[in-house]
Parts: C-alpha cells; sequence; structure tokens
C-alpha cells in the first residue's frame, strides 16, 4: 500500500506546487493588466502564457503517478522506494512549479510594462519547466 500512497502522493504534490505558481504569477499578470488599463494601453494577452505555465506540472504528476501506480502493483514489497519516488519527485514538480510562477510573474511585470522581451521572457520560464521534466523522465527511467 506504500507504493500506491506514492502515486498519489506525486499528483498531490505537483498539482499543489501548480497552484501556488499559477496563483503568484496569475496575480502578477493581473497587476499588469491593471497598470495597462489605468495609462489606457492594451493590455498584452500574452501574460496568460505566464501566468498558465505551472500547470504543466499537474499534468506530470499524473504522468508519473501511473507510473508508479503500476510498478507498485508489480512489485508491491518495494513499497518504501515507491513512496521516496512520489514524495521526492513530487516535490521536485512542485518546487519547479512555484520557482515557474515566480518567474512568470516577473515576466508578465516586464512585459506588459514595456510590451517588448517576450522571448527572453518565455525562456526563463521554460529553464525552470525543464526541473520538472527532469524529475518525471528521470524517475520513469529508474522506475523501469
Amino acid at each position: 500500500m506504500l507504493g500506491l500512497l506514492g502515486a498519489g502522493l506525486v499528483m498531490g504534490i505537483a498539482a499543489l506546487g501548480s497552484a501556488i505558481g499559477i496563483g503568484i504569477a496569475g496575480q502578477a499578470a493581473i497587476g499588469a493588466w491593471k497598470r495597462c488599463y489605468i495609462a489606457n494601453k492594451p493590455a498584452p494577452m500574452t501574460l496568460v502564457t505566464f501566468a498558465g505555465a505551472p500547470l504543466t506540472q499537474t499534468f506530470y504528476g499524473f504522468i508519473l503517478m501511473a507510473q508508479i501506480k503500476a510498478a507498485a502493483i508489480a512489485n508491491p514489497d518495494q513499497g518504501w522506494l515507491y513512496l521516496g519516488f512520489g514524495i521526492g519527485s513530487g516535490l521536485a514538480m512542485a518546487f519547479s512549479a512555484i520557482a515557474q510562477g515566480q518567474a512568470g510573474a516577473a515576466a508578465s511585470d516586464a512585459q506588459g510594462e514595456t510590451g517588448k522581451g517576450f522571448a527572453q521572457y518565455i525562456s526563463v520560464v521554460g529553464i525552470c519547466e525543464t526541473v520538472a521534466l527532469f524529475a518525471m523522465v528521470l524517475s520513469m527511467v529508474s522506475l523501469a
């Protein structure tokens, strides 16, 4: 049963990080839009990209959840191992999503103010994403 707990925790922890990251980036996007409206400037819809970027960690948690669940059912004596995978990978994805939300918040502020630099900002947001991808893929490889 510990392995199945690990499967559930990877999803839950990753989703928690996504929610926090989306909240951080979303607040900044709304603030940037407000400043644009006050200045009678068009509000850039590209800020939705920054606000929504941390959502992907929830998908990665879901994908890894299925892998851990299958491994835990096939090898019930390895429950502690799969619990560790779930907690460790979930935390890596959660912190990636939080960092991505923080980067997205700064990107929203800069893009909203200047209207420039989208490619540079999304690159940094993508680097944060890479941590979650590595956590998912390397965990999947280790489970095999």
